[in-house]
Order: C-alpha cells, then structure tokens, then sequence
C-alpha cells in the first residue's frame, strides 16, 4: 500500500502563526491559569494580524511577543473581544467549550507509536532544518516498506549539497531536492500563513483521519485540543493494553456539556467502548497536567510522538 506524507519546519508561515498564536496563549496562562483564549493569526508581506476572543484577568503585551517571534517590521493589526458570553455560560459549568469529534491514533510501526511515513517525513525535516533553519517542506512516499519519492524543498539552500545530505539521510529510488529551482525568498516574505492550517502535519499525517478543530491558540476548555491529546493518550494505553498493532480513538463533544456524547476506540479494527477515564475537560486537564504545559512547545515538530503527557 502507497502512503506519502509531508512535513514543515518552523519557519514555514503557517507555522509562524501557529507559534504567535500559542506564545500569546502561554503569556495569558502564566498570568491567569484560568485564561479563555481563542486566538487566531494570519501574518505576510508585510503585516501580521492577530484577532480572537479572550477573557483573563491577564494584561499581555501582545505586540512585543510577535516583534520577538518575527522582528519588528511588519505592521500589527489586534482585535480581541470577550469571550461570548453564550459560550462562557456553559464553559462557566464545565462543559466543552465548542462542540467537535477528536481524533486519538497510535500503531505498532514506530517506537514512537506514530506512522512510518510520518516519522520518515519529521526525521528528514529536522535533520535537514539543523543545517539550514530556514522555511521548507518535505514529502516522502513509501510503498510498503520501500522509499520511493523523496521531495525536500528549502530556503538558502544549494541543490547539490541539499541532495547529498537527503541521499544520507533516507534511501529512495527517486529524489526530487528544490523541482521549481533554488529559492530564497521564503517565509512571510514570499507567502502568507494562518494559523491553524496545518492540522494534518500537526496530528498524523494524511493516512489517518482528523477532527474538525485547529489546536494552536486555543486553551484547554477548547477540546478540539484537549480532547485530541487525550483520544491520543488513550490510544497509546489501549495499544500497550491490548498489544495491538493500530488504535484508533474518537471522542465527540457537544457546546456547554462536560460528558462526550460519544468515545469509542477502533483496536484492530473491533470496536471497543472507552471505560475508565474521566473525559471531562477538567478531567483532562487534571490527568494530563495541562496546567504545567507550555504550549508553544507544542505547535512545532507535531504534537503527537514527542514525548508529552499524552504520548506515555
């Protein structure tokens, strides 16, 4: 069976916006724990706009964490409103703040329980990332367990050098290193992002279903987050509980209410009730400590398979 997935550094725009949005969200949560955030971020060519809703009793200096992140030339638009008050009265209760169905998933392939290809297209990412932290992308295609397509296209990079060091790094029977020729204008000088765009890269890759919901900017009462690390923790239990080879975890979630209206694991393909956890969103934010979490730790190399509460 053909599979490909692709991956992006940190400099790639969207996940410039998805580092603002969480680097605003930690700077709310370490003032008050108790911070709604929902924040959202489009930045390029010049300007950087931050919008979203935010109740805390945290004053943040919004512009100074994206000057750090970014430098100071770009021109910052802010529009930040209250949460709304039909959300917050059932969030206030501790009911979901939206509702949504999360996607937890974990197989057997890798020591980190995640994809091969996927962690095929990370590894080959960060390596290359080390030597040139510039903007880029990857993509590799496997056909069961052989290499087929290596893509890997990065900012300031020299072709030639750029090939010798992917041919090290992955085996493959075709290499294609910059195919639209060297570039060196990346980033939010060439190409505008959104935050929350890459949620493929930031889960599983594109074998493997996701929710409906975007993680960065988003605090825990939002459990298209808090709900995704835990389906994920949950499927990494039920892989060590059942000495399976794929697990695949979904919970759903309606506005206002505490209780999923639906968690089921699929364990080799049978399906199996999810008993035993407390899957409220006070539950998950009790069990896997995500009052302690940095978020912004979180929103670049994937959330998933890097050793996080969830992952063990």
């Amino acid at each position: 069976m053909k599979k490909t997935c692709e991956f992006v550094t940190p400099k790639h725009p969207d996940k410039i916006c998805d580092l603002i949005a969480d680097s605003i969200l930690d700077a709310y949560l370490a003032l008050d724990k108790n911070s709604r955030v929902a924040i959202e971020v489009m930045g390029g060519h010049g300007e950087i706009n931050v919008s979203g809703e935010v109740t805390s009793s945290a004053n943040v200096d919004i512009k100074k964490i994206v000057d750090d992140i970014t430098g100071t030339e770009y021109k910052l638009n802010i529009k930040i409103e209250k949460q709304s008050l039909f959300i917050a009265q059932g969030v206030d209760i501790g009911g979901a703040g939206d509702q949504g169905i999360m996607v937890g998933y974990a197989c057997a392939e890798t020591e980190t329980l995640m994809p091969q290809e996927y962690e095929l297209a990370r590894d080959l990412c960060q390596k290359i990332y080390e030597k040139y932290p510039c903007d880029g992308k990857v993509q590799a295609t496997m056909d069961n367990n052989v290499i087929e397509t290596v893509v890997a296209s990065f900012q300031n990079s020299k072709s030639e050098e750029l090939l010798a060091m992917v041919k090290k790094i992955i085996p493959a029977d075709e290499y294609l290193i910059n195919p639209a020729g060297v570039w060196t204008s990346g980033g939010f000088s060439a190409d505008s992002g959104l935050s929350g765009r890459k949620i493929v890269v930031d889960a599983y890759g594109p074998n493997v279903e996701v929710g409906g919901g975007s993680f960065s900017g988003k605090d825990s009462t939002k459990v298209d987050r808090s709900g995704a690390y835990m389906a994920r923790k949950i499927a990494v239990d039920y892989i060590k509980k059942f000495s399976a080879s794929e697990v695949t975890v979904k919970l759903a979630y309606a506005i206002g209410k505490s209780q999923p209206v639906m968690a089921v694991a699929i364990v080799d393909g049978k399906e199996k009730k999810v008993e035993g956890y407390d899957l409220t969103p006070k539950g998950i934010y009790d069990f896997l400590a995500l009052g302690s979490q940095n978020f912004s730790q979180t929103c670049q190399w994937g959330h998933f398979g890097r050793g996080f509460s969830w992952d063990r």
